[in-house]
C-alpha cells in the first residue's frame, strides 16, 4: 500500500478509503483515479489480515449475480461458468445480492482481500448496467448485461439474430401470414426478437401486418389472451412466433379451446428452450438461450489472462426445431 500511495502522490489513509470503497469520504475523483492507476500499473492486490502470499490455492472466480431464484438461466449460467472453472482447476465463489448497492461493495471488497483472480458480474434480464465502482479493481466480465463505456468486456445472446432465425424458420415451412406476441416493451430481450422478427420478414419481401402483432407479457397468462385476441381480429395467421416459451403455453391453451391443433392448423414458435417446452404436445419448436455458454466463456476470460476478448460478445441463440412449426 505504501508503494501504491507513493506512485499516485498521496497517503496510504486515502489509499485504503479508496481500495476499501469506503463511502462518505470527500476524496476528488481525480484522486480516486490516480490511486486506482497506481494499482493498475504496480498490479497491486491487496491481502486480508494476517493472509500469507499465496493462501489460495487454487485460482478463485467471484460470480455476482442481481437474482438467482426468479428464472432458471441463472442457474443455467452458474453451471457453465462452474463447469468451465472446474476445467482449469479454479473455484467459483458466488453471490446474489438483490441489488443491493452495500452487499454488492461488501463481497467485492472481501474479493479484492481474497485476491480472487475475476469477478462475472452478472444480471438476471438483458440490460444495460451502471457496475459498482469497486468492481474497477478486479478483472471482470460483465454477463448478460452491459455498461455502455466499454471499460468491461461483456457477453450477451444474440436475440436480434435469433428472433430473425426462429421467422426464417417459419417462412421455410411456407408460412406467410405469420403473427408476433412480444413480451413487454421495456426489456431488452422483448424488442430486440421483434426486431429480428421484422427482419426477416422484411428480407422475405413480405411487409408486417400489424394486425398480426400483439403485446405480450412473458407469461402463460399474456399468450393465452393475445392469441385468443389475434384469433378473433379477422386476419387469420398461418403461424404465431411468441416471444418466450411461457407465452407459447397460454397460445397453446388457447388455440386448443378454439379447437385448433398447435402445430397441424396454426404452427407456434418459442424462444428460450425452456424445459417444459420438449413436454408440449406438440412439443415446441423454439430457441435456444446460451446461458451455459454464456457462463463457460466469461469463466474463460477470466481464467486466460493472456485473452483479449470482444468488448461485447454476442453468443448465437440456435433455432430448436421440434413438431409445432411445421
Amino acid at each position: 500500500m505504501k508503494d501504491v500511495a507513493a506512485h499516485a502522490g498521496v497517503s496510504q489513509s486515502t489509499v485504503s478509503f479508496v481500495l476499501n470503497g469506503m463511502v462518505g469520504m470527500r476524496i476528488a475523483a481525480e484522486t480516486r483515479q490516480k490511486v486506482l492507476n497506481a494499482v493498475a500499473e504496480l498490479g497491486y492486490r491487496s491481502r486480508g489480515a494476517g493472509r500469507p502470499p499465496n493462501a489460495l490455492s487454487k485460482r478463485v472466480i467471484g460470480f455476482m449475480l442481481d437474482e438467482i431464484s426468479t428464472s432458471p438461466f441463472a442457474a443455467i449460467s452458474i453451471d457453465g461458468a462452474q463447469e468451465e472453472a472446474r476445467k482449469h482447476d479454479a473455484l467459483l465463489e458466488i453471490v446474489m445480492t438483490g441489488g443491493d448497492p452495500d452487499y454488492e461493495a461488501a463481497a467485492l471488497r472481501k474479493w479484492a482481500a481474497d485476491g480472487v483472480n475475476g469477478v462475472i458480474y452478472g444480471s438476471i434480464l438483458t440490460r444495460k448496467v451502471a457496475p459498482p465502482d469497486m468492481l474497477t479493481r478486479h478483472r471482470a466480465v460483465l454477463l448478460n448485461c452491459y455498461d455502455g463505456t466499454d471499460r468491461y468486456a461483456s457477453v450477451v445472446p444474440a436475440e436480434r439474430r435469433g428472433g430473425e432465425a426462429a421467422t426464417k424458420a417459419l417462412l421455410a415451412q411456407g408460412h406467410r401470414k405469420i403473427a408476433f406476441i412480444s413480451g413487454e416493451p421495456w426489456m431488452d430481450a422483448s424488442r430486440q426478437r421483434k426486431e429480428g422478427f421484422k427482419r426477416a420478414m422484411q428480407k422475405a419481401g413480405l411487409e408486417i401486418d400489424l394486425a398480426l402483432v400483439r403485446e405480450g407479457n412473458f407469461l402463460p397468462s399474456g399468450g393465452r389472451s393475445a392469441t385468443l385476441d389475434l384469433m378473433k381480429s379477422g386476419t387469420r395467421p398461418d403461424a404465431i412466433f411468441c416471444a418466450n416459451d411461457l407465452m407459447a403455453v397460454g397460445c397453446y391453451e388457447a388455440l386448443k379451446e378454439l379447437g385448433e391443433r398447435p402445430g397441424e392448423t396454426i404452427a407456434v414458435m418459442g424462444y428460450d428452450d425452456q424445459e417444459i417446452a420438449q413436454h408440449l404436445s406438440p412439443a415446441l419448436s423454439t430457441v435456444l438461450l446460451p446461458h451455459r455458454e454464456m457462463g463457460q466463456w466469461a469463466s474463460l476470460v477470466l481464467l486466460d489472462e493472456t485473452s483479449r476478448p470482444p468488448v461485447q460478445a454476442r453468443m448465437e441463440c440456435p433455432v430448436v426445431l421440434r413438431a409445432s412449426h411445421g
